[in-house]
């Protein structure tokens, strides 16, 4: 086991990775920039060291000030969260490199399936069905419109070095898809410096279902069931429950182990999601993997019972796991409702600030993981995720009621949130009888 892990992140996962590793034994060191020198989880770490100003890139996205520090503080591991550099291959290369362990996946596999081009390939070679599109990236016009013509409008655009929404554009016809495939490789340009785009046919109001796995460097891996993260907005999850509403329990099965086929196929280590959306005659397609710890990770420890952060260290020390698929189960219904920084009724507009008053629900069955306080002031430099309400209840529809009653609870004043937007959505006459889908949002909104 490591005696000592720099987190290098900041919020509520820093927070969750802190927990996590004091629980086990291990020292934990914290890194923060200027804009997160009041955030409470520091007195909490063993170890806290400033990396740069305010911005992602003089900070959390800094590599040398990164490595720098963790050889400052002499550990042996770094754990990168979600976001910033989680997926980062070139990170867990330099980490390595620096004897320091990166808690995650081999840089080979992060690569084989950052790149959603190579991701789609060996989905195949593991006999996983892929949406219908073009079997690599598409560089000419004219390329473009043959595959459209071929497989149907409408299609989407996509980044292959992408993620969170960007670099994608849906087209309905071949103007469209003229005009869009340009604004797709600039945009992925701009945000991954890789404009190397691919196209697929749309799926209209698919659901968003993911598989949590875990596998370990002595050939074992297993799932912890599914996800339901259909209700998004612009490509960002906001609220995920498990088990997913209304999958038949043959499809569940199925793609479940389809997961497993995938990561096992990249020679996967670590915890990681295998993504699918589902058609609403239930058949499912592979959309990508997430080699890292999830947002909504938490809906999937309280049904099962298992700490996947706790399961990340362990497996990145060497050990392998301790259970084997037979020895998981999905007990109830979990939801999770992410309370972010922003006014719903005010096009979703960050609100920044200070917390005047922040109290949290509580009562059988609620989690609240968030690294908020109140007289906390929330940066204007970072994503708005200000706390996620976690409800676990034996039933779908005893989750719904307890989750109302948290939401209710829930008191955060001095900045605007999106827990009016949740009590909505568990308000919603479609979401109780779990017709959702990916567009739901917009639709309701």
């Amino acid at each position: 086991m490591f005696n000592k892990i720099l987190i290098a992140n900041r919020g509520e996962i820093a927070l969750r990775i802190i927990r996590a590793c004091h629980e086990l034994g291990v020292k934990t060191v914290a890194v923060y920039s200027t804009a997160d020198r009041d955030a409470g989880y520091l007195q909490l770490a063993d170890q806290a060291i400033c990396i740069g100003g305010p911005s992602p890139a003089e900070s959390y996205l800094n590599i040398p000030r990164l490595i720098a520090a963790a050889e400052i503080a002499d550990v042996e591991a770094i754990h990168p969260g979600y976001g910033f550099l989680a997926e980062n291959a070139q990170f867990a290369e330099i980490c390595r490199s620096c004897n320091i362990e990166f808690i995650g996946p081999s840089v080979a596999a992060m690569k084989s399936l950052g790149d959603k081009i190579q991701a789609k390939h060996l989905a195949k070679s593991a006999k996983v069905f892929t949406v219908p599109g073009s079997d690599g990236p598409v560089t000419e016009e004219n390329e473009a419109l043959a595959i459209a013509h071929k497989i149907g409008y409408p299609v989407i655009i996509k980044a292959a070095a992408g993620g969170g929404g960007r670099g994608m554009r849906v087209s309905h016809n071949d103007m469209s898809l003229q005009s869009a495939l340009g604004q797709a490789r600039t945009e992925a340009e701009n945000a991954f410096k890789d404009g190397t785009i691919y196209i697929e046919k749309y799926i209209e109001r698919p659901r968003h279902v993911e598989v949590q796995i875990l596998a370990d460097s002595h050939g074992n891996c297993l799932h912890l069931f599914e996800r339901d993260c259909s209700l998004q907005r612009r490509h960002q999850k906001v609220l995920e429950e498990t088990s997913a509403p209304g999958l038949q329990p043959a499809v569940r099965e199925e793609l479940c182990k389809a997961a497993v086929r995938i990561v096992k196929a990249a020679n996967y280590v670590g915890a990681g999601t295998v993504e699918f959306i589902v058609s609403a005659d239930q058949k499912f397609h592979f959309l990508e993997v997430n080699a890292r710890v999830q947002v909504e990770h938490p809906i999937t420890e309280v049904v099962t019972s298992i700490d996947i952060v706790k399961q990340q260290i362990l497996i990145a020390s060497g050990q392998p796991l301790a259970f084997r698929q037979k020895d998981v189960h999905h007990v109830g219904h979990a939801i999770e409702c992410r309370i972010n920084a922003e006014d719903p009724d005010n096009g979703f507009r960050p609100s920044p600030g200070l917390i005047t008053c922040f109290r949290q629900p509580g009562g059988y069955g609620v989690r609240v993981d968030t690294h908020c306080y109140e007289g906390y002031r929330i940066p204007p430099n970072y994503d708005s995720l200000a706390a996620k309400l976690i409800v676990h209840q034996p039933t779908r529809e005893a989750a719904i009621a307890c989750m109302r009653r948290a939401l209710a609870e829930f008191r955060i004043e001095g900045i605007k949130t999106t827990i009016p937007l949740h009590q909505r959505i568990l308000a919603d006459h479609n979401f109780i009888r779990g017709a959702v889908h990916t567009g739901f949002l917009e639709t309701m909104i």
